[in-house]
């Protein structure tokens, strides 16, 4: 039995560091295709017969000619962190309204919400267009930041309600004992618990408007106002493919969600799990 079970345990290690291996091989592809000439990876970034490290790959990215990833950078922060605090602030509200307070088709609405998750956002694309465009706020960070934040809002809310529902009621049974108002509470007792959860929305909502391709190619449409996500392929050329650039520019781009994670993967574990807890 003994041996059986080690087997198991040699079985399913090796089976998981094989999924690893499988799952972090492209990203080990990108990052050596960036620190490296283009003529050394122009047959395949796994031959390492010269290696020569360099980082003007990423300095070429980061100043291009045309299209500049410093300044895609700076245009996707001006829609990445609105997107992220609107829904934040809204959804914390929405989501404690839902966890504390009774109201007349309260499960109904919350239902609704979920049920929105389902709905593919390619499906709503052309008449948010038009929307846009009727309200004059097509081409423009405002609109995009709407269109974000209003897509970011269901998952606030239901993320927010569940972290709410794991702290006890007790807290604020108390405060209203003192006289605190409702508001008061929400903000001197429930909100303070709930950073760890606000933290890990935060990053989520973050990661994901931040590298969004669809919304931004729809809805921006100026050259000077494109997003980072928007700059990457314009790197390559007509009738050239520069591998490294590209590769370069895919790193500096994964690199601000990676930065944020680790600044907030403590708060990021404990709020996953705390909003795990409920459903």
């Amino acid at each position: 039995m003994k041996i059986l079970k080690i087997l198991k345990n040699v079985t399913i290690n090796s089976i998981a560091w094989l999924i690893g291996l499988l799952w972090i091989l492209p990203l080990m592809g990108i990052l050596f295709a960036s620190i490296r000439p283009y003529e050394e990876i122009i047959d395949g970034w796994w031959h390492f017969e010269n290696f020569h490290f360099t980082l003007e790959n990423f300095f070429k990215a980061w100043n291009h000619e045309s299209f500049p990833i410093r300044i895609g950078f700076i245009n996707s922060f001006i829609v990445a962190i609105p997107s992220t605090i609107l829904p934040l602030i809204i959804g914390s509200l929405t989501g404690y309204g839902f966890a504390r307070f009774k109201f007349p088709l309260r499960d109904y609405f919350f239902l609704f919400i979920v049920l929105f998750f389902a709905v593919p956002f390619q499906s709503i694309a052309i008449p948010v267009f038009r929307i846009l465009q009727t309200s004059k706020l097509l081409d423009t960070y405002i609109g995009l930041i709407l269109v974000h934040s209003s897509w970011g809002i269901p998952f606030a809310t239901l993320f927010m309600r569940n972290f709410f529902l794991t702290i006890p009621i007790q807290f604020e049974e108390a405060a209203k004992l003192d006289g605190a108002s409702d508001f008061k509470i929400f903000y001197k007792i429930a909100l303070p618990l709930s950073l760890p959860a606000m933290a890990s929305f935060s990053v989520i909502q973050f990661t994901w408007v931040w590298s969004d391709f669809f919304f931004a190619l729809l809805y921006i449409l100026s050259p000077e106002k494109y997003l980072a996500t928007q700059c990457l392929p314009l790197l390559k050329g007509l009738y050239h493919t520069p591998w490294d650039l590209l590769s370069a520019a895919s790193v500096l781009l994964m690199s601000i969600p990676l930065i944020i994670y680790v600044l907030f993967q403590k708060y990021f574990i404990r709020g996953m799990a705390g909003w795990a807890i409920k459903g």
